[in-house]
């Protein structure tokens, strides 16, 4: 046993744990370290930047006695829980008094009375999250496993210390967590356990929207996804908390055609982009990128089943998904709705031949994201035959090394039109009006199909050339550009022939007879 616990006293190797055992020392106090810096250091897994200490007795006022001794000024004191916070040595240190836990049906904050460290270790969520080590001198790196929370360690299992059936119905979030830690470290979850996860699987229905969206976004940031993802809907939570992405599941033939299950595809997506990306938000535009798949289904004779516009429609739904779930509505959620929106259009292009013009297009639309973008296009290949996978990639590849081209020569990234509207207005004398978006927009379609260069100067001719041919309305007297004489300074040689209907401004030599119907640009 002594030698177990040397071998186990390894694992404190932060030198906040001898200052603790010194102060356990002098206020004769029971400390112990627990939870999952105990869990992680048997997994041999990446140092931890948070520690839990439980005490017996004040944990609030055992943090406050340690942050003087090592000369930390701030404390934060959270006491509806009894615990205290106070960061050292860039490592979170949380405090809490060991404790006894009950709870009301119809909220999962417990009722709280001080209780030994046994106690604490049974109100603790799964037995791997039990396990705890001494720090107090007599018995210092000393483990304590009451439910044998190592052997479930070795047997990577998902075990709740108590009945399964109370520990859920009391904290309905645990059911959560579980699934997560599940895909998080790739354990199972004991029968017992999931069986009590089905069982109880409506109490998640008090549990607030920022805790659900939590743990999904540690699911979807585990090594595979699709484990957790898989247990929310074996479980029948998923129906609950995320219908839309439950709506996914499911094959339907028709004429003897199916279509595949696309909710597996979706989790396929989303394991396959996690290959590539730790990206939180181009995860969840994976998770979402066919979202909208059961509302555009349609069974087409001759064709099988198709469905139109789904990238669109998904783009649309994102904005009530991430309300749903409190996630934020900025430009991490405009990202996610980019990116799905935008995620059909390189398939498009691996499937014919690429003009450059498309791929000025995808560069201008996408910009800075195209790399994303193509990241979840390459993730979208779920296709079992291999040569077709391969064939795809490729393709991908060689799309990239176009757009690397295409950018190289034409700087189209964050593309905006050399010209504003501005310049447009003031070179031809206009008030804000649609011909002046008509102008705009002719120059950056000019740009797309490669008529011009994407630089000023170029821009410029073509503006006072397509000026020739763009209609505006008169405005107040008629006169778009006129001076006392009635002759209009022209960006070359020119004169024009005013009328009291009006006076035309001339780009170039030449000359136009203006009618009281409307003005050229010339």
């Amino acid at each position: 046993m002594e030698k177990k616990n040397k071998k186990i006293a390894k694992f404190l190797t932060a030198k906040i744990f001898k200052i603790i055992e010194e102060l356990s020392t002098e206020s004769n106090i029971e400390v112990y370290v627990i939870g999952g810096f105990v869990r992680d250091k048997f997994l041999l897994r990446e140092e931890k930047k948070d520690i839990d200490i439980v005490v017996k007795g004040s944990g609030i006022e055992f943090a406050r006695q340690l942050a003087k001794k090592v000369g930390v000024k701030k404390v934060s004191v959270f006491k509806t829980y009894g615990t205290a916070m106070f960061k050292y040595d860039d490592t979170e240190i949380e405090f809490v008094g060991a404790r006894k836990e009950s709870y009301q049906v119809d909220s999962r904050n417990p009722i709280v009375e001080e209780g030994s460290i046994e106690d604490d270790q049974k109100r603790r969520d799964f037995t791997i999250n039990a396990l705890a080590i001494s720090l107090n001198k007599n018995t210092y790196g000393q483990l304590s496993d009451p439910f044998n929370g190592l052997e479930d360690l070795k047997n990577r299992l998902i075990r709740t210390p108590l009945n399964p059936d109370i520990t859920f119905s009391d904290d309905p979030l645990r059911m959560l967590r579980a699934i997560r830690f599940a895909s998080q470290l790739d354990f199972k979850i004991d029968d017992d356990c999931f069986n009590a996860i089905k069982k109880n699987k409506e109490r998640i229905k008090i549990i607030t929207a920022e805790r659900i969206h939590t743990e999904l976004n540690k699911i979807i940031l585990s090594p595979t996804p699709s484990i957790g993802f898989k247990l929310l809907f074996d479980s029948g939570l998923l129906e609950i908390i995320f219908p839309e992405l439950y709506d996914l599941a499911g094959i339907s033939t028709q004429n003897s055609i199916s279509h595949k299950d696309n909710f597996m595809h979706t989790i396929q997506v989303l394991d396959n982009i996690s290959h590539k990306t730790d990206d939180l938000w181009l995860r969840w535009a994976a998770l979402l990128h066919d979202i909208a798949k059961p509302r555009t289904k349609r069974f087409v004779e001759g064709t099988g089943w198709t469905f139109y516009s789904h990238n669109y429609v998904g783009e649309k739904m994102i904005p009530e998904i991430f309300a749903k779930f409190k996630l934020p509505l900025n430009e991490k959620m405009k990202f996610v709705q980019k990116i799905v929106g935008l995620h059909m259009r390189p398939i498009a292009l691996v499937e014919e031949d690429v003009t450059d013009s498309a791929i000025r297009r995808l560069l201008v639309e996408a910009g800075d994201d195209i790399d994303d973008l193509l990241t979840l296009c390459e993730a979208d290949i779920t296709s079992k035959n291999e040569k077709k996978v391969c064939q795809y990639l490729q393709n991908f590849e060689n799309i990239r090394k176009r757009i690397i081209e295409v950018e190289e020569r034409d700087s189209l990234r964050n593309f905006q039109p050399p010209i504003s509207g501005d310049e447009i207005m003031n070179y031809f004398k206009l008030k804000p009006c649609k011909q002046v978006g008509e102008i705009k927009n002719a120059i950056k379609e000019a740009i797309l199909e490669g008529e011009i260069p994407n630089n000023k100067e170029k821009a410029w001719e073509y503006m006072i050339k397509i000026g020739k041919e763009i209609t505006v309305p008169s405005t107040g007297s008629g006169t778009v550009n006129s001076s006392s004489s009635g002759t209009v300074n022209s960006g070359s040689s020119g004169t024009v022939n005013s009328s009291s209907s009006g006076t035309v401004n001339s780009g170039s030599s030449g000359t136009v007879n203006s009618s009281s119907s409307g003005t050229k640009l010339k």
